[in-house]
């Protein structure tokens, strides 16, 4: 969707696709955009309570199952684990996807592993497919005239072409590009808080073979599974940086993450939007 500033200023529905890392600031936007008449839509929920709701509760109860107390109910049908995902808690997703390494921290086999990341991408490309229809939902249905569609942050690495032609058809896609000192920060959590993430299965050979040989490892049950990710998680960010300004520059918008964090209402993010459809925004 390619708009003038004035075009977008006179758009009576507003329906635009926000892609960024993870930290940048796309769910604190739609937050905000979400008290004042623009739909939420998270394609991490969507995962979570629609495509990937299964295999969550398989993964807790296959925990659940190691307690033996936990186990014999379980089998007598005497308690009920529920998937409890919501907007702003997302953790289910985070903890199905896990971690590779070591079993006795927490790690998964690379072949689990490989599965479950497998499972993941097949069903963000399906949130991110479902797109129009919610629109049409948010609209018709629950009355919003907006909407924004807070994309998780590896959208870039889907290689789907019907995902992006869908999301350029129907939304405005405005990139986030994280500033330097809000590229250390991420960095920096990374190393803090090191949660699990998706990889594209060439990226992930290719760093896992490297990072195996730097500690010269045998095996990949001797991996920490949070070093791990603290290890790869600087590569991953800028391996994407290329893949997100590909898609700006084919199908959106840029802008910044300082500018972003100005923001305080959703009129100046408009015209944060309008900025960048003039060219002004980010280079």
């Amino acid at each position: 969707m390619r708009l003038t500033p004035e075009e977008y200023r006179h758009l009576p529905h507003r329906r635009i696709t926000l892609l960024g890392m993870s930290g940048v600031g796309k769910t604190f936007l739609s937050n905000m955009l979400r008290r004042e008449d623009w739909f939420h839509y998270s394609g991490d929920y969507r995962i979570g309570t629609r495509y990937l709701s299964e295999p969550i509760l398989d993964n807790i109860k296959a925990q659940a199952m190691q307690v033996p107390f936990l186990r014999t109910l379980l089998r007598t049908d005497s308690i009920q684990i529920i998937n409890n995902i919501t907007v702003d808690n997302l953790s289910p997703v985070s903890s199905f996807l896990g971690k590779l390494g070591n079993p006795e921290r927490g790690g998964l086999s690379l072949t689990e592993f490989k599965r479950r990341q497998a499972l993941h991408h097949a069903a963000e490309v399906q949130a991110m497919l479902d797109v129009p229809d919610f629109i049409h939902k948010a609209d018709i249905l629950f009355g919003y005239p907006h909407f924004i569609n807070d994309a998780g942050g590896s959208v870039s690495e889907l290689e789907s072409p019907e995902v992006l032609e869908t999301l350029a058809r129907h939304t405005l896609i405005i990139y986030i590009k994280a500033s330097e000192q809000n590229e250390r920060e991420l960095i920096a959590r990374a190393e803090r808080d090191p949660k699990p993430l998706y990889y594209r299965e060439a990226f992930l050979d290719e760093q896992l073979t490297r990072y195996m040989a730097e500690l010269e490892l045998e095996y990949v049950a001797q991996i920490d599974p949070d070093d791990f990710v603290r290890w790869v998680f600087p590569h991953l960010f800028r391996a994407r940086l290329p893949r997100y300004e590909a898609i700006a520059r084919d199908h959106g918008y840029t802008i910044l993450s300082s500018e972003l964090a100005r923001i305080r209402t959703a009129a100046e993010f408009d015209v944060l939007v309008e900025r960048a459809l003039a060219g002004k925004g980010a280079s």
